[in-house]
């Protein structure tokens, strides 16, 4: 098992989420970053001190993160030894693939799992350093799942 290291929400106005969540939970943030995908262009912010993080994402409705007119929890964010065969996996147990950046050079995916009425995002443990580095500067690495080794299996 690994745990998630981060949780995500699409919230139509960054800065007024960001004041909300640090008046009601005491939570501090990184600086903002201004960033795109493809043609998507989105405004993303982590808290700061360590896992499991929260991620807020501002974009304009469309695109990777659906209806962002209001404001909702989209994501729980797990690291994986390959996207490729994570993604496979997930697809495969019937939890279909909303979006992939990996087109874009970005190793993430996000699984749609009904049951819970969001998403799953795997992303590459080789993009790991370069998190910690953006949004986590001298953190210590975080776990993984497994693919190789992963436990679950349908037909138990």
């Amino acid at each position: 098992m690994s745990a998630f290291y981060h949780v995500c929400f699409t919230v139509p106005d960054l800065n007024a989420a960001m004041q909300d969540f640090s008046a009601a939970a005491g939570v501090t943030w990184k600086e903002p970053v201004s960033a795109s995908i493809g043609e998507w262009d989105y405004r993303i912010v982590f808290t700061a001190g360590g896992a499991p993080f929260i991620e807020l994402i501002e974009a304009p409705p469309g695109g990777p993160w659906g209806d962002t007119t209001e404001a909702r929890f989209h994501h729980l964010g797990f690291w994986t030894s390959d996207i490729e065969a994570g993604s496979r996996r997930l697809t495969q147990n019937g939890f279909p693939q909303a979006f992939s950046g990996c087109p874009w050079g970005r190793p993430f995916a996000y699984h749609r799992l009904n049951s819970i009425g969001s998403h799953i995002e795997l992303v590459d443990q080789d993009r790991q350093q370069s998190f910690i580095d953006s949004w986590h500067h001298g953190g210590q690495p975080m776990p993984a799942i497994n693919e190789e080794a992963f436990p679950w299996n349908p037909s138990h």
